[in-house]
Parts: C-alpha cells; structure tokens; sequence
C-alpha cells in the first residue's frame, strides 16, 4: 500500500495534467470525489490530499489548463466540509455498537471515555488543526462523531477548518507551484509536502511513547 502511495504521488503531476486534457471540466467531479472520501470515509485516511490541492493549485496558475483555482476552492471545501460532516454522523451512530462486547477488542470504552473528556476541552482546535494532518484529519471527525460533541459546536470548525485547509493548499500551489525550482523538483516537493505534515502526528506519538516509558519506570 505504502509503495502504491509512493507512486501515486510520484506520478500524479504528470497523471493529472493528462485527464485534464482528455476529460476537460470532469476533473472537478474526480477531485471532489477524493477529498469527500478522504476526509468523509475513516477507512481511506491514506489519500494525498494535501498534494493534491496543492497540484490543482499550480495547474490552474498555468493558461494551457481549464482548472480555475477560485471554483478549486469553493468546490473542494465543499467536498471537505461534507466529508467531515459524514465522518461525524458515521461516529454519531457507530457509537453505540463500539461499546458491545464484540467492539471492546478493538476498541476499548475508557479509550471512548478519553475521546468525550478530550473533545469538551480541546475538540474546537482539534477539528479546525486536524484539517493540516494527513491520516489524523479522517479520524478527528469520526472521534468527535462518537463523543458526542454538540453539533454547532463541530461544524463551525468544520465549516473554518475546511475552508482554511483547501484554501492554504490550493493558493499555495497556485502562487508557488510553476516556481522554476519547485518545477524542477515537483517529486521531490509532493513527497516534502506529505512529510511534513505528518510532523505533528509524529511529535504526539513520540509524546505517548515517552509518557509510558517514564510511567512504566515508575512503577
């Protein structure tokens, strides 16, 4: 999977100019479609979606393609703001079934417990940050989903969060991407890009591991 990841990044600034060209004004519907079922649907957390908008952004700075970056970002955040909402419902009613016996090996009720505790006191910034962290963003919504974390509470950063994600990625690459460097190291930038904002994710788990390193030395 991770080496199909790998190549899809790698090959996707060459793969979407090409469908661009051969389907013109479809390509919306496929971009919209990816950044639904990455941020709608928790078993697809691994889609490039950061690399994508950024893509699309530098595609529509250039005058040979038909992608406009202004309807990249209504469409997109649209198709973010959707998807979370989704992912939150999908957690709203999953929640009940995730407490029966047959859940608890997988997912354990103090775990569940934590989740509500974490959402009443951090759960308007987790939305709106999760938006920047690939894997994280498709499990944020579906958390808060099964937290129960109010409604309004949820889709004003939701509504804030998917507008700033799609917004920053896609003006991104529309004032930086036909840089004659980046250009030349489009690859390499795709791949800095997923990289990158895998850095908080990263920062948590090392945090967890030191916590029960140090809890387990106690004891």
């Amino acid at each position: 999977m991770i080496t199909t990841l790998l190549a899809s990044i790698l090959n996707m600034n060459h793969l979407l100019p090409s469908l661009i060209a051969q389907y013109g004004s479809l390509v919306y519907i496929g971009l919209f479609a990816i950044v639904f079922i990455e941020t709608g649907l928790v078993v697809f957390p691994f889609l490039p979606g950061d690399s994508l908008l950024f893509l699309s952004g530098s595609i529509a700075a250039m005058t040979t393609h038909s992608l406009n970056h202004i309807i990249l970002i209504v469409l997109l955040s649209i198709a973010a703001i959707a998807g979370d909402t989704v992912n939150f419902e999908i957690g709203q009613r999953l929640s009940s079934h995730l407490t029966s016996p047959k859940w608890q090996r997988f997912i354990k009720p103090k775990y569940l417990h934590e989740a509500e505790l974490f959402f009443k006191k951090h759960g308007s910034g987790a939305i709106f940050l999760g938006r920047f962290v690939p894997i994280i963003r498709s499990f944020i919504p579906f958390t808060a989903g099964v937290s129960k974390m109010h409604y309004r509470r949820f889709i004003s950063y939701n509504i804030l969060g998917g507008v700033a994600w799609v917004s920053v990625a896609v003006l991104s690459g529309y004032f930086f991407g036909n840089i004659p460097l980046v250009k030349a190291h489009f690859e390499l930038i795709m791949l800095a890009i997923v990289l990158i904002s895998l850095i908080p994710a990263m920062l948590v788990l090392l945090k967890r591991k030191g916590t029960k390193i140090d809890s387990n030395t106690e004891e």
